[in-house]
């Protein structure tokens, strides 16, 4: 694959200001870690992001969709291919009485105050995600006893082979942290989400509440991408990981966060090897206490870096 030839026939298709060749992924995820992507590319409308993927499976290039990175470790070699950003450049929503239409690439923190400046509640544990509403329909984002399945009607995806269909709620298969998204490699378009009428102080004050929890329990001054591994069975991971005695861990920048032990953070330096490196550690640390293995519940794609030559 030449890199030079998939960056000028997408051009083509989004013209210049949509797509950077060698972009570094460090600017695209929250872990502020990750080599360069060989092509990134930000379609701006459906017809746009379907030239894309039928030129994917035409050309047979890698590929990965992404939103705005924030669940997602990039190793340090970077990711091969095309990686196609849906985040603000295609993040409207329309609010209709009780239901927002909104599309993929909206902040999830943008559509919570538009929820309250309407009056609408059942979006308040979504709105301090830091996310795009495509991640949170893909991987049925939850917090503070919600889920995005718990106000969601139907979702608008599109397949590799460019169809957009609409599926119901029952269709979307949700669990947890995953969906039929993610089991048939779709790409979310959009989704309407029907909430309630209430008052607009009730729902500033539960906002207000679950921003605090959130502030004084997270690490949110460090660079992360929010809980690193998925909720085992009948345990927690932070206490797992806490019990163990691994909170403060380090390796290099890479950090156990000392305010929650289920944050694996970024310090300021760290690269992704020693973010793996430290996950690692973790997992082979609480398996053989408690004999429970974690599973990342953070994304991590791409590649190692080419081993340098001597």
């Amino acid at each position: 694959m030449s890199k030079n030839k998939v960056y000028n026939d997408i051009l083509n298709i989004v013209g210049k200001e949509n797509i950077m060749m060698d972009e570094p992924m460090k600017k695209h995820a929250s872990f502020r870690v990750g080599g360069p992507a060989d092509v990134l590319v930000r379609p701006r409308t459906e017809e746009q992001l379907r030239d894309i993927l039928l030129y994917i499976k035409k050309e047979n290039v890698p590929y990965l969709v992404i939103g705005n990175g924030s669940n997602l470790l990039v190793k340090d070699g970077g990711i091969r291919g095309i990686v196609v950003e849906i985040s603000d450049n295609y993040s409207d929503f329309k609010i209709d009485e009780n239901r927002i239409e909104i599309q993929a690439g909206a902040l999830l923190s943008r559509i919570g105050n538009a929820a309250l400046k309407a009056e609408l509640k059942g979006f308040e544990f979504a709105s301090g995600i830091p996310g795009t509403f495509g991640g949170a329909l893909a991987m049925n984002a939850g917090a503070y006893g919600g889920e995005i399945k718990d106000i969601v009607k139907t979702v608008k995806v599109m397949d590799v082979d460019g169809n957009i269909f609409e599926l119901s709620n029952e269709e979307m298969n949700f669990g947890y942290r995953k969906s039929a998204i993610v089991e048939n490699n779709y790409v979310a378009l959009s989704a309407v989400v029907e909430l309630e009428k209430g008052s607009y102080d009730d729902i500033k004050a539960t906002m207000d509440d679950l921003k605090e929890r959130r502030t004084s329990k997270q690490p949110l001054n460090f660079a992360s991408a929010g809980s690193t591994f998925k909720r085992p069975e009948g345990y927690f991971a932070g206490k797992l990981i806490q019990d163990s005695g691994l909170k403060g861990l380090s390796i290099g920048d890479a950090q156990v966060s000392e305010k929650h032990s289920g944050f694996v953070i970024n310090r300021g330096n760290a690269t992704a090897k020693d973010l793996l490196n430290l996950m690692f550690a973790i997992k082979a640390t609480v398996n053989a206490k408690f004999g429970v293995m974690l599973e990342e519940e953070v994304k991590i794609v791409g590649e190692e870096p080419a081993a340098e030559e001597e």
